[in-house]
């Protein structure tokens, strides 16, 4: 009789299951996907002057709210997945022509030519010269999705192929593109400076890109020469302190490493030829040895330092990051500089943002720009589930081009006018 009067509990027992189950799951869902994270625009750090100023009233984007996707544009592990799997929404198809350059040591380094398609906000002519991310060239959608965006903005681009990143260019030398390499993209450079004496220079760099810009732009004062501004987008600085956060586990990194070393040792593969066959003179240092350990490596880190260092002859993994890493040479850079990274940025380590924030506390022409979302080059910006074509980064880029353009402009103006007066004078 008592079992009898029990059995009705029973299924309120299980109901109670359930509902725990899917508190549960929605609250893994809410943490995951970063939900509760407020949206705000990107904390700014920069010294007060005439230039920040003007920049601040003349890009709304770094005052203006950053809103990513409702459901998973928070997450930056989402947004750097899309970027990643993706590439960009509806990418555009930008036609440009292809330009080889022979170097000194027999390589073949090739960048893509785009003309502008419309008229420049200042009227001048202006190039950005673009240096892609780790692996990347001018076909990824995300830097079709900026080019196109740029050209339709007044802009010439030049894009940089990374050295043996393009699968229908062969190598023609036993070195393929490093970290830290700046020959391809100063070859690109100087063509452009050649090929149209008049034009301004814009240059761009994401993530890898973004370090080899910055350290071409410090090796001289003569790199600088026609550069308008320099614009770095998710790079980390220093490969040295990047190294040791880059094998945790911590926000997914070291499987991040992983997922890149795996795509490096598959290019380097493709090359096996060009870079290990019997009949190429290969760099003393890089043995038949260091291609089987290279079928073993799990991080980007032993492919540098059992092949990629090799390249250059450095002696170790350490002078290797540290001579390559542009966070030696930021000081020396003059131009106004924009560093760009997401708070959320799965690859790179909180701990190295403590390098573009002092740069910023020290020098007038740097601002550093730190939202609180969008991964490594994601920032998608959209209303709910889907993303819209063009991002917040492409539009920042372009927007802070445009303003300092017109700085430089005004610069122009008021000192014409100061000399006309001192000759009335």
């Amino acid at each position: 009789m008592n079992a009898m009067l029990e059995t009705p509990e029973l299924p309120a027992v299980f109901d109670g299951v359930k509902l725990a189950a899917v508190a549960a799951v929605l609250y893994v869902i809410v943490r995951c996907l970063n939900l509760k994270s407020p949206t705000a625009p990107p904390d700014l750090y920069f010294q007060d002057s005439g230039l920040s100023r003007f920049l601040l009233k003349s890009c709304p984007l770094l005052t203006k709210e950053y809103i990513p996707p409702l459901i998973w544009g928070k997450s930056g592990h989402i947004q750097t997945a899309l970027y990643g799997k993706m590439g960009r929404v509806r990418s555009p198809h930008p036609y440009g022509h292809r330009k080889f350059i022979t170097m000194s040591d027999g390589a073949t380094s090739t960048f893509d030519l785009f003309e502008p398609l419309a008229e420049h906000c200042v009227g001048d002519d202006v190039t950005m010269v673009i240096c892609p991310g780790i692996a990347n060239h001018s076909e990824k959608q995300y830097i079709r999705t900026f080019v196109d965006y740029a050209q339709k903005n007044g802009y010439r681009c030049a894009v940089l192929n990374h050295l043996g990143a393009l699968p229908n260019i062969e190598l023609t030398s036993p070195r393929m593109f490093t970290y830290g390499c700046t020959w391809e993209f100063g070859a690109m450079v100087n063509y452009i400076k050649k090929t149209y004496p008049q034009t301004q220079l814009v240059v761009v760099g994401f993530s890898l890109g973004g370090n080899i810009v910055c350290k071409y732009l410090g090796e001289t004062q003569a790199n600088q020469e026609k550069v308008l501004c320099c614009v770095s987008v998710c790079q980390g600085y220093s490969a040295l302190r990047a190294q040791e956060t880059f094998m945790q586990w911590d926000r997914c990194r070291r499987f991040y490493n992983f997922l890149m070393a795996d795509n490096m040792k598959k290019i380097i593969l493709s090359h096996r030829q060009a870079l290990f066959g019997d009949h190429v003179k290969k760099p003393q240092s890089l043995e038949d040895t260091d291609l089987s350990r290279l079928y073993t490596a799990t991080s980007l880190m032993q492919i540098d330092d059992n092949v990629m260092r090799k390249f250059h002859g450095y002696n170790s993994l350490k002078e290797y990051y540290e001579e390559e890493s542009c966070m030696r040479y930021l000081h020396r850079i003059y131009v106004p500089l924009m560093l760009v990274n997401a708070a959320d940025d799965p690859l790179v380590h909180e701990s190295l943002l403590t390098i573009p924030k002092s740069l910023s506390e020290k020098r007038e022409n740097v601002m550093f720009v730190l939202p609180l979302h969008g991964g490594h080059l994601g920032f998608f910006e959209g209303s709910v589930l889907f993303p819209e074509p063009l991002t917040w980064m492409d539009k920042l880029v372009v927007e802070y081009a445009n303003a300092i353009c017109q700085w430089e402009r005004n610069k122009s103006q008021c000192s014409d006018t100061e000399q006309v007066e001192a000759e009335l004078e």
